[in-house]
């Protein structure tokens, strides 16, 4: 943490940490953590699952941008009303609007060692800046402005407190996206008469085909509106951006604009406009937004800790709700993978990480969002419609098919083995079995091999062991839907990985497509995105089995020896070692990776080995030592809520290790008492007794002599007791 921000922050964390009168669940939440180190959290205003990601986008576009926020810099090109949060790729910040008095020197991104002469950019006043749920507010000290913000769904409300000048204005800038964005095709639709500004941004990059479509009103009459045309090479001259002028203003005067976003046209933006935010009042719109917020926390109600610990766990549920986002218009109306518009009968959603998610971010979901989860459903099948398969990682409309496996396939088969209907199970399925039959991505070698060779395809171990997981979760949809056939096929193919695995180093490393095994072979070597493994090493990819407990348990000899070989893990040095080495191997203990999402499950494989206090240990060690009420509170990439939502299952006591399953492993409580809202009322945790360990459970009154508790008794509602001792016991 920057030392110059460290008095305003500790007054910012007092402030939303301290119980109030009527004590409000949003106080809890610290916007800013995670703005720090590798976090890459969005800040800034926002609503719920909104469209719009309303905050500052900055000048840098490097790895720690990817958000356009980071607590080591303060410049700001303009207030953005689309962002990412947590990824470790940029894209989005769209739409971005800048106040400014004067004239402006150079219109563009701006490059601070170059001064204010460089572009439009300002510095903020960060010990000025005030982020929580649904606004955000920060001076300009270029400009003398102080902005403020906040949303609804999908429109953006702007108020900008202006000193005195004689040439007040808001500059629209369609230029600049962010990190690997490009604008491809801009345009304004000026009506000088009404104070409506209306217009498009086509870009590529991460997502290669993203359209954006905007209208904005103003709450001051329009002077007139100068359009700033640039030369955008193979794209031509495109008019980049709108100075909006107003003239004169008087010391404090203020000027609002509103701003609709919508996927599909001008028309669609307009349409959101009006019916989301009819009229000017922003400090109502405010209370809307943290009230939104306010609704979503409280599905959970913890008690019994201070309120640091309150104030981590419920900055974590509020990350997990950033995204997924609305995708579809008021009417409906949203853009398809096919680049078409279609009309839906649902909310459509878009950004979704998968490869991250689907691990603990869409199980939480299934729990928390029961009403969301079938529009989730008929989100990927119409994907899958109009794409041909699956989304692997589906950002505003495109697909990026960034990272490995199909986690679509995983996520949706979670819904339907959940016991979720409202739509064509039968057809999601197939839509499961098609995207993991399909020949891409080296699917076709697996097919032929058994496997994916190292010399055949880079990255080969972690492709092959997510697409196996992938097929664990067709394996257990089709027993859950009762096709036997399937279920038989895809379980054989999910134990793919057993090819990996080595009997001498008792490890998994590549295999040529001759049957012989890589070499050389250092367990400890990360060399990023060129050799076997994706954003990790031997080490972590070697519990990549969550769908096959079994065949690894099996693999060790038994329960006992796999236990011992997790301790190994546990007990190895930190090192990583490789001149190229992931910057995503972070939050180490030993060689598990805490940092980085393919290791979230290994801690509770001990439960599942009969070695419950064992998952408590470094469950509380993470607990204490990974996560923190400050910028740098995260130990990797947030990855659109996945880092949080491993913190908010975990704290109610229980962790899904299997991909579509419904069964919650049991670990360590966090709180006292935990109440969480579910489709049968209400669903309470209680923590009985002192002590580091589980010594039994309790369902409902009755003893339970189970491991894990299953997503029926979750969501019907009920009362689960962990009574709490000193000694590790083992009750199941």
């Amino acid at each position: 943490m920057k030392f110059k921000y460290l008095l305003p922050l500790l007054a910012f964390v007092a402030c939303t940490s301290a119980p109030k009168t009527e004590e409000t669940l949003t106080s809890y939440v610290n916007t800013r953590i995670g703005s720090g180190g590798h976090g890459h959290v969005f800040v800034g205003a926002n609503v719920p699952f909104g469209m719009v990601q309303l905050g500052p986008t900055s000048i840098p576009q490097d790895w720690d941008w990817c958000s356009g926020y980071h607590d080591s810099d303060s410049t700001v090109i303009g207030f953005s009303h689309l962002h990412l949060e947590g990824t470790g790729i940029g894209d989005l910040f769209d739409v971005t609007f800048m106040p400014v008095v004067g004239q402006v020197t150079s219109y563009s991104r701006g490059v601070e060692a170059d001064g204010y002469d460089s572009g439009l950019w300002s510095y903020a006043d960060r010990t000025k800046e005030v982020t929580k749920p649904g606004y955000y507010s920060v001076p300009l000290t270029r400009y003398g402005i102080t902005a403020e913000m906040t949303t609804t769904n999908r429109v953006g409300l702007h108020r900008y407190t202006f000193p005195a000048a004689e040439d007040a204005a808001i500059v629209i800038d369609l230029e600049n996206g962010g990190c690997w964005d490009t604008a491809a095709d801009t345009g304004f639709d000026v009506n000088e008469a009404d104070g409506t500004i209306s217009g498009w941004r086509h870009s590529v990059g991460w997502a290669d085909n993203q359209k954006v479509f905007f209208s904005a009103k103003f709450n001051k009459p329009i002077k007139n509106v100068e359009i700033i045309k640039k030369e955008k090479g193979r794209f031509g001259e495109l008019p980049l951006y709108a100075r909006v002028n107003f003239g004169p203003v008087n010391e404090g005067e203020q000027i609002m604009a509103k701003v609709a976003i919508s996927a599909v046209d001008m028309e669609g933006a307009a349409n959101n406009l009006k019916s989301e935010l009819p009229g000017w009042d922003f400090d109502a719109t405010v209370a809307a937004a943290d009230k939104a917020w306010e609704k979503e926390l409280s599905k959970v109600k913890v008690s019994g800790e201070d309120p640091t610990a309150r104030t981590i766990f419920y900055t974590a549920l509020y990350h997990t709700m950033i995204h997924p986002s609305t995708f579809s218009d008021v009417d409906g109306r949203y853009r398809g993978s096919d680049g078409q518009v279609h009309q839906g009968d649902f909310t459509d959603y878009t950004v979704f990480s998968l490869w991250d998610t689907y691990r603990a971010q869409m199980p939480l979901f299934n729990i928390l969002h029961p009403e969301k989860a079938v529009d989730i459903a008929k989100t990927f099948v119409n994907i899958f419609k109009e794409y041909g398969q699956l989304p692997v990682w589906h950002l505003w409309g495109c697909e990026n098919y960034c990272m490995a496996g199909n986690p679509g396939v995983t996520s949706l088969g979670d819904i339907i083995v959940k016991g979720y209907k409202g739509f064509d199970v039968e057809e999601a399925f197939q839509a499961m079995k098609s995207s993991v039959m399909l020949d891409d991505r080296a699917q076709d070698i697996r097919k032929k091999y058994g496997f994916i060779p190292s010399d055949l395809y880079n990255e080969s171990v972690a492709h092959d062991m997510e697409y196996a997981i992938a097929d664990g979760a067709v394996a257990n949809t089709a027993a859950y839907l009762g096709h036997q056939d399937d279920e038989a096929y895809f379980r054989n193919r999910s134990h793919s990985y057993r090819n990996y695995m080595d009997k001498e180093t008792l490890l998994a490393r590549g295999r040529l497509s001759d049957g012989s095994w890589r070499t050389p072979f250092n367990p400890f070597y990360s060399n990023h995105r060129k050799q076997d493994y994706m954003e990790g090493n031997a080490w972590q990819y070697t519990w990549l089995a969550p769908q096959d407990f079994d065949g690894l348990v099996e693999f060790y000899g038994s329960k006992d020896k796999f236990v011992e070989r997790l301790d190994t893990l546990f007990a190895q040095s930190s090192k990583i070692e490789g001149e190229n080495a992931s910057a995503d191997i972070t939050g180490l203990i030993g060689q598990y990776v805490h940092g980085n999402e393919p290791s979230h499950h290994i801690i509770y494989f001990y439960s599942m080995a009969g070695a419950p206090a064992k998952t408590a240990d470094k469950v509380r060690e993470v607990y204490e030592t990974l996560y923190f009420n400050d910028d740098n509170g995260l130990a990797g990439n947030e990855d659109e809520g996945q880092m949080s939502a491993w913190y908010v299952l975990s704290a109610m006591g229980f962790y899904q290790v299997e991909p579509a399953s419904t069964q919650f492993w049991f670990g360590l409580p966090r709180f006292d008492k935990m109440e969480i809202a579910v489709p049968g009322g209400s669903f309470t945790i209680t923590r009985e007794g002192t002590g580091k360990y589980i010594q039994s459970v309790s369902l409902n009154g009755a003893s339970y002599a189970k491991g894990y508790i299953d997503f029926a008794d979750i969501t019907a509602g009920g009362n689960l007791v962990f009574t709490m001792g000193e000694e590790p016991a083992c009750w199941y």
